[in-house]
């Protein structure tokens, strides 16, 4: 009897470890020694789905003890639910985000660091410029992997019917020239230029870079400020003077996302709109028959064509319990070739140098070429290491930036806004 009760307890021991390393809830399950990464991915076009779904199925094809899992997330929802798996001990193995996005995260402990896990041919096919986008601290918290310039989509015909020059990467507009081409553009009830600017903060800040602008400085103690000068002025006073002075820029979409005003463009209402690079799909889908458009790079200032992006990004969660296989996927996952099938799923540029460089990348068709040749000039976002840029942006700059492109308030006004109520906000997360 006694022997029987000892077998029974060293079965239900057994079991009872079993079930403590089948995986269950949380990061990295294993199952009969096969291990289960959990991968989220936001990509939404049809095309970069299934480019996603492709390479995880080829990665579970030749990994047979190291299974992926595709999990589809949503840009919309991304930031909220992150925090809340983080909290939850739910988070996904493999994080796919933004770069803007991870500040918070890194310093909060959620997300491991990168350096010692990432092989060296993809550390240094990145450039450094790139790497500066998730580095926090010491560490290395996401890989930079696809990012996206902003770009002038025009109207051909329009264009050539009013004769202008038309700019290429080697010989931008500049601001001053932008404003008066607009203005020719412009009339009978028809408009230059629609900027959409919802959300028209990373738009502003980032274009802004190209005119030396950075609005955000960090002192020798480490804590950043918020100084708006005339550098920082310089895209905002010419967006102001087309909706407002010259008329040359639609008044209506200054509150509307970036789909909402190709329809507009294609009917003729609209000569130009300044978008993310990878809205070319889009217009490539539903352009009328026989409607011709163009990608020009956007205008320039006294620092060239610079602008700041805040590149997609992969990321492992702190809690994985499998950072190294997690790591292994990521490296596969962007191998030159594959970070190819990525942007071109995307419409987006690669941020490897070797994928950079497919020809497929490099064709006039679409446009291609042409965002291609601005990559070299695309710098970290200005607020990319910023604490605090979430509230700063939602309660104080949005709503600031959207007042003064609306005429309801002026400079001094936008700028006492964006600096006082701005470095209070700031202040708070830098204690």
């Amino acid at each position: 009897m006694r022997t029987r009760t000892i077998c029974l307890l060293a079965l239900a021991l057994t079991l009872l470890l079993a079930g403590c390393t089948s995986g269950g809830s949380g990061a990295g399950g294993s199952a009969g020694g096969r291990i289960t990464l959990r991968f989220q991915s936001l990509a939404w076009q049809q095309e970069s789905v299934e480019a996603n779904k492709d390479l995880v199925k080829e990665w579970n094809a030749n990994h047979p003890d190291v299974k992926v899992e595709y999990i589809q997330g949503s840009w919309d929802s991304v930031h909220d639910q992150l925090l809340t798996s983080f909290e939850g001990g739910e988070a996904p193995d493999i994080i796919h985000d933004a770069s803007d996005d991870l500040a918070d995260f890194a310093y909060g402990g959620y997300l491991a660091d990168l350096t010692g896990l990432l092989p060296a041919r993809l550390k240094s096919d990145i450039p450094q410029r790139s790497w500066k986008t998730t580095t926090f601290g010491d560490g290395v918290y996401g890989v930079p992997f696809l990012q996206e310039p902003r770009v002038l989509v025009a109207d051909s015909a329009r264009l050539r019917k009013a004769g202008v020059r038309i700019p290429t990467p080697e010989r931008p507009w500049s601001w001053a020239e932008f404003r008066q081409v607009t203005k020719r553009l412009s009339g009978k009830g028809r408009y230059g230029v629609a900027w959409p600017l919802k959300e028209p903060v990373s738009a502003t800040l980032n274009l802004s870079l190209s005119a030396g602008g950075e609005l955000f400085h960090r002192g020798a103690d480490g804590k950043v400020t918020i100084r708006f000068g005339a550098a920082d002025q310089v895209v905002p006073r010419t967006i102001h003077a087309q909706a407002n002075t010259d008329h040359s820029a639609s008044p209506t979409t200054l509150g509307s996302g970036g789909s909402d005003t190709l329809p507009g463009f294609f009917a003729g209402r609209y000569a130009m709109v300044p978008l993310g690079f990878s809205y070319r799909q889009q217009i490539a889908q539903q352009a009328p028959k026989g409607f011709r458009w163009q990608v020009l790079p956007a205008p320039a200032g006294a620092d060239g064509l610079t602008q700041g992006v805040s590149p997609q990004t992969l990321s492992i969660a702190e809690d994985s319990p499998h950072k190294k296989e997690a790591a292994e996927f990521v490296g596969f996952l962007l191998r030159p070739k594959n970070m190819v099938r990525l942007a071109r799923g995307d419409w987006m540029l690669p941020t490897g140098i070797r994928a950079l460089a497919d020809p497929a990348l490099h064709t006039p068709k679409d446009g291609w070429a042409t965002g291609t040749a601005l990559a070299a000039h695309l710098r970290p976002a200005p607020a990319q290491s910023v604490r605090g840029y979430p509230e700063w942006k939602d309660k104080v700059a949005t709503p600031a930036f959207q007042e003064y492109y609306s005429g309801a308030i002026d400079l001094a006004e936008l700028r006492g806004r964006l600096e006082k109520d701005g470095n209070l906000v700031l202040a708070r997360y830098q204690r």
